[in-house]
């Protein structure tokens, strides 16, 4: 994407650009500083110090840090990229993993061994038994030291296509353990397990760009260069059980629209520098462009409000922003604490923080590549070239540092040696303040497999005072297989809900393979769902896809009644319905609470129609549109049809019925004809040939487009039609009609900035005024979705209700995404079509 706005440049570099050349010519290049010297750049909060840790030569080009179960420090060093501004060289075998160590407990590390050397752009660590998985040029690799000197002896592939893309910036990376035993990873689909003394390979959500962590609960926290924080709102793979839907939330939820950054220098060498409203008037960066590697802190030695707190770097802008968590029910948002000061901030402009890690001490790491120029050649434009060589940033390479960041009075305690630590040691360590205790306490006990300690985490889940080690417990329990139905059962009823929706999680391949559990699970369910807090309701709707159908569609319908106004608990239902839509479909149309219409249900049904319909079963469809024929339409039967019309465009093979639907052939039907048209082309019959749709339409949809306007509905019922309504005629108190609106039919690229940016009132829609209270008095941005999830929005309110407006492209929505660099704040109407018109770009109004 980056690369389509090179033209941009070249037409005009602007007064952003040719005068700031020259400026900056008249100017020192930025100058090259030591580790002392850059000790004194630093801007961090109050009440605490930074301390350097390791610095080059011992450590160079450093882009991953963690430390082992003795203290040790292990870093990877991508010692070969972009040795120049053409990345020449960048092939050659010079990465290696180090591992440093503090023998005289100073705090700074004074001893450093080679574990692996000769890597090809090493990119990710993970400590195993025996050794390391280490990925290099884009594989999986097992590394084994066999005599305990820290250097590997062995290495063996694990897969070949672990990392995907050769680009460094858009390669699988991360090996992050989680708290179920699997190791997750960024720009990654797949998840790798040691099971029974082998290497096992999953596959799994997409997740992230560089880094990835979990906080004290296991929810998974990954970013884009672009988007500062996104987390995982449910476990994994629980929402991608069901092949027939799409699920809308819950995986890659945005925790923050916040993009802005306060660097506290000027920062004119960023890749889009040259594009208005990147840098502010001062030449600094505005908002995110390389944001990456969040960390939850989850340590003791910094003070109790940085507990839980999400740390994100952003080495363009020379800083590390800080984020303070919220919660509300099973949402998560992320909230900056003081606006306008980061909480890590340098003036050297070779500051590149690129990972972060928490050590043993509880103290905050993190790795400084130290470099000039930290963009891959494949990306570097030619605004941003200029820059880093009128400014001496293309050398030197090959530096690095490692910071440590404690409170001001802090003293560096002893290396803990958990290597050493007994069994009963390590149960203890499960109860830990400290998460890296915690974490590393399980990782060893689950390792050594000693079956002996069952009896103690047993309980230890059961009665232990620390829930987070009662929840380690567990875990540790899973991964020794050693959990049992009787504990679990015993600790739905606990009083701490996180207790109660781990065992309800462990509980169920127990129920599936075997049906005395799987009764008693039922029966507790249905029993006690209607009391349970809104947290063990979403953990209540996953664990319904263990039981059997008859119980989980009562658990689903009722659940479904009270809280599937929640987006997140719909899908969490989709999920558990896998090739169960149609009965589950059936049941609620009985259903008498299901007879009043609420855009909630609707939006349901409706989901449950795409699901139906995808999974392309003749004789369930046949069923269904025999339930459909009737004399009078309810709001039930065409939620339906409106679900079956609009997955009438997206079939290429359209599904053969043995008779002809007298739905489809009534003259009295009562559905419109354009509507009639869609549901016609998703079958043929006896006598019928589908026509494919859209051939008559003036703007007609091509089949990626129509796939496109397919998941655009889906995802704007569950992201818009709150304020517009789930026909697009608006809501009052909410959101105007988008029926005929200009802002949706007219300039692409201004409908594009108002989903990216978001917009307030008084907005103007066929010749009405609308404006608080008739509307919300601001739509929020949407800067976090993706610009596929855009697009296909837009694809969809541009051309359904009567709108034709035609098809519109990623491309537009990813150019508009950059060109508008540095908008933090919504639009107004006016500010929006001055802008169109000031970028000489036809508004439409």
């Amino acid at each position: 994407m980056r690369r389509r706005v090179y033209s941009i440049y070249l037409l005009g570099v602007g007064l952003l650009g040719l005068v700031g050349f020259v400026a900056m010519r008249e100017e020192s290049p930025s100058p090259v500083r030591t580790p002392a010297e850059e000790l004194a750049t630093f801007q961090l909060e109050p009440g605490l110090k930074i301390q350097l840790v390791a610095a080059e030569p011992m450590v160079q080009d450093p882009v991953v840090i963690t430390f082992d179960e003795d203290g040790r420090l292990w870093v990877v060093e991508m010692r070969g990229f972009m040795p120049n501004m053409d990345g020449t060289g960048e092939e050659r075998p010079i990465g290696r993993i180090s591992v440093l160590e503090d023998t005289n407990g100073d705090g700074q590390m004074d001893a450093s061994h080679v574990y692996l050397d000769s890597l090809v752009l090493p990119r990710a660590l993970a400590l195993v038994p025996g050794g390391a998985l280490v990925v290099e040029n884009s594989a999986l690799w097992l590394t084994q030291d066999r005599n305990g000197d820290l250097k590997a002896d062995t290495k063996t592939l694990i897969d070949p296509q672990y990392a995907g893309s050769g680009l460094p910036e858009h390669a699988g990376n991360g090996l992050w353990r989680s708290m179920d035993n699997w190791y997750y990873n960024a720009k990654s689909r797949l998840r790798y397990r040691l099971n029974n003394g082998k290497w096992e390979r999953d596959s799994t959500e997409f997740r992230g760009q560089w880094g990835i962590s979990h906080d004290d609960e296991g929810r998974l926290y990954y970013n884009y260069n672009w988007s500062q924080l996104h987390g995982d709102l449910v476990p994994p793979n629980y929402l991608s059980r069901n092949k027939n839907h799409t699920p809308t939330t819950g995986i890659d939820h945005g925790l923050t629209i916040d993009r802005r950054v306060y660097p506290i220098r000027p920062t004119p060498a960023v890749n889009r520098g040259y594009i208005p409203g990147t840098l502010d008037n001062e030449g600094r960066l505005r908002e995110f462009t390389a944001a990456c590697s969040p960390l939850v802190y989850r340590g003791t030695a910094l003070p109790q409000e940085y507990s839980g707190n999400v740390f994100v770097c952003e080495p363009a802008g020379n800083l590390i922003k800080r984020n303070r968590m919220e919660k509300n029910g099973i949402m998560r948002s992320a909230q900056d604490p003081h606006p306008g000061r980061e909480f890590l901030a340098s003036t050297d402009e070779r500051f590149r923080p690129v990972h972060q890690a928490t050590g043993p001490d509880g103290a905050l790491y993190v790795a400084d590549m130290y470099r000039g120029l930290i963009q891959h050649k494949a990306y570097v434009t030619p605004y941003l070239r200029e820059q880093t060589v009128n400014r001496g940033l293309v050398l030197p390479v090959n530096r690095g540092r490692i910071w440590r960041i404690v409170p001001e009075n802090w003293k560096p305690a002893k290396p803990v040696k958990l290597s050493k630590a007994s069994s009963k040691e390590l149960i203890r360590e499960l109860s830990s303040p400290d998460g890296w205790h915690r974490d590393m306490a399980q990782r060893l006990l689950v390792e050594r497999n000693d079956k002996t300690v069952r009896p103690a985490l047993l309980d230890l889940a059961r009665k232990g005072k620390n829930p987070f080690g009662r929840f380690h417990a567990l875990w540790t329990l899973d991964g020794l297989k050693g959990n049992d139905a009787k504990t679990l059962f015993g600790l739905l009823d606990d009083p701490d809900p996180l207790i109660k929706t781990t065992a309800l999680r462990l509980l169920e391949p127990m129920a599936k393979a075997d049906p005395t559990v799987r009764t008693q699970l039922q029966t507790h369910l249905l029993k006690s769902w209607q009391t349970a807090p809104i947290e063990q309701i979403l953990q209540m709707t996953f664990t319904a896809g263990s039981l059997e159908p008859a119980a989980a569609h009562s658990l689903l319908a009722g659940i479904a009644s009270r809280y599937g106004g929640t987006a997140l608990i719909r899908d969490a239902a989709m999920s558990s319905l896998y090739n169960g839509e149609f009965a589950f479909l059936q049941t609620l149309l009985k259903n008498p609470e299901w007879q009043a219409h609420e855009p909630a249900r609707e939006i349901f049904l409706e989901m449950l129609t795409t699901s139906i319909a995808r999974k392309r079963n003749p004789a369930e469809l046949t069923a269904l549109l025999t339930l459909l024929d009737k004399e009078t339409l309810g709001w039930q039967e065409k939620a339906v049809l409106t679900s079956l019309a609009i997955q009438g465009g997206t079939t290429k093979k359209p599904i053969q019925l043995a008779s002809a639907p007298g739905i489809l052939t009534r003259a009295d039907s009562g559905i419109e004809p354009a509507r009639l048209a869609s549901l016609a082309a998703l079958f043929e019959w006896p006598g019928h040939a589908a026509v494919k749709v859209g051939e008559q339409k003036k703007n007609p949809l091509n089949d990626d487009e129509q796939k496109l306007f397919a998941s655009g509905r889906q995802l704007y019922l569950s992201t818009c039609s709150g304020c517009h309504g789930t026909d697009g005629s608006g809501l009052n108190r909410f959101g105007p009609p988008l029926v005929g609106s200009d802002w949706v039919l007219g300039d692409e690229k201004r409908l594009a900035l108002i989903l990216l940016h978001g917009m307030e009132g008084p907005v103007e829609v066929a010749k009405k005024v609308y404006n608080v209270p008739d509307i919300l008095p601001v739509m929020p941005s949407h800067s976090t979705m993706d610009d596929n999830s855009i697009t296909a929005i837009l694809m969809y309110i541009r051309n359904e209700w009567g709108n034709n407006a035609g098809p519109i492209s990623r491309r537009t929505v990813g150019m508009t995404r950059v060109t508008s660099q540095g908008r933090v704040v919504p639009w107004t109407a006016k500010e929006l079509n001055d802008y169109m018109l000031g970028t000489k770009t036809t508004s439409g109004k």
